[in-house]
């Protein structure tokens, strides 16, 4: 592996893609690394122009010479070999952090035509792919059941099967989480006295976007507060300047209930994940759920909706219903869950970068050979 050259390009950079990408970069050490990241704005103009911006702009970057040519979905592969026809000749892997065909469209907003040309890019890169990853099963079976009826859709020119070889060096490996570099340290009741009692720490730690429905979360919180439950909340993860107005009114309703508010610095990110007991997500998508795992791998018991990645890696009985209220369903699962003692967090050791980074070298490897 010492070796190896890589290149890795990432299309449209977002924190999961950050992540994903430097934590194999510092787990495969010995591999030469040249990355080249577009930042994550201007999200239609990335998925149409990175292949122009990657070929005239980053020129000397991509000249190589290099062994293996990794690009994320977002990634214009058939352009970029066209402008740099030398990156054509090199072992192609693309990874999927998710797909367009099952990104939930923002509330008021249509799907157009510059949605299809962001689907229809990521079908044309796996057909001249080498490999292709996905990070769960569920990103891989919605991104072919899209692709195909997509291509149906079409009124001539597409021949029938011709995602079949696509499929056929498809796989899923997960976007690893880093292994904990701290002992997880017990965290003692803030509370004093032989009676005294922690209260359940609950948090919700994704973007604070309308695509994780913070708004049914909220609604949820409001009626344990009503019911009298004895609970504090860490409100964190990434918000920008457009922030749904349910923010505004959960930090007054929940005001005596609320912990920590926003974004915060890494170290007590983790230990707030160290010292919580129950963490939620209410998103409507989530291709893999990287929050979510880092929150279970520190001990917090999961509640999540039944469907999108979820069911892979979060047991039934936490899993709640989307119907006929999905508040309510919430509620009463949590509601459900505090009757007892709580269970033991569900092992997600499979995602750790110290079991998943193996198999990445060994592809990488693989490529190289054949």
């Amino acid at each position: 592996m010492s070796n190896l050259r890589v290149l890795l390009l990432s299309g449209y950079d977002a924190v999961s893609h950050r992540h994903w990408r430097n934590i194999l970069r510092r787990g495969l050490a010995e591999v030469d690394w040249t990355v080249v990241a577009l930042p994550d704005r201007h999200f239609y103009w990335r998925a149409r122009g990175n292949g122009l911006t990657f070929a005239f702009s980053h020129q000397q970057q991509l000249a190589g010479p290099f062994d293996v040519l990794i690009v994320t979905s977002m990634v214009d592969l058939c352009t970029l070999r066209g402008f740099l026809p030398h990156l054509a000749s090199i072992p192609t892997l693309v990874y999927f952090h998710e797909n367009q065909f099952e990104y939930p469209v923002k509330p008021g907003a249509a799907r157009n035509s510059n949605i299809v040309n962001a689907q229809l890019t990521s079908i044309y890169s796996v057909l001249c792919a080498d490999k292709i990853l996905f990070n769960s099963q569920f990103n891989k079976d919605t991104f072919y059941a899209g692709a195909e009826a997509l291509l149906a859709k079409m009124p001539d020119g597409v021949e029938r099967g011709v995602l079949i070889q696509p499929q056929q060096v498809s796989t899923v490996l997960a976007v690893p989480i880093a292994n904990d570099p701290h002992d997880f340290e017990a965290v003692v009741c803030d509370e004093i006295g032989v009676a005294a009692q922690c209260p359940i720490e609950i948090v919700w730690n994704h973007r604070w976007e309308y695509d994780k429905q913070p708004e049914v979360f909220f609604k949820a919180m409001e009626k344990l507060q009503a019911a009298g439950v004895d609970f504090r909340l860490h409100v964190m993860g990434q918000s920008f300047r457009a922030v749904p107005d349910c923010f505004a009114g959960a930090k007054t309703l929940l005001q005596s209930k609320i912990k920590t508010w926003g974004h915060q610095p890494s170290d007590d990110y983790y230990r707030i994940l160290r010292r919580a007991d129950i963490v939620v997500s209410t998103a409507m998508h989530d291709f893999q759920g990287l929050s979510l795992l880092e929150a279970i791998h520190r001990g917090c018991v999961p509640v999540a909706p039944n469907r999108v990645a979820y069911p892979e890696y979060v047991p039934p009985n936490l899993l709640y219903d989307l119907q006929p209220d999905e508040a309510e369903s919430l509620f009463l699962t949590l509601m459900a869950l505090l009757e007892s003692p709580l269970p033991a967090a569900p092992d997600v050791t499979r995602y750790l970068e110290s079991a998943l980074l193996p198999d990445y070298q060994r592809l990488l490897e693989s490529l190289v050979k054949r």
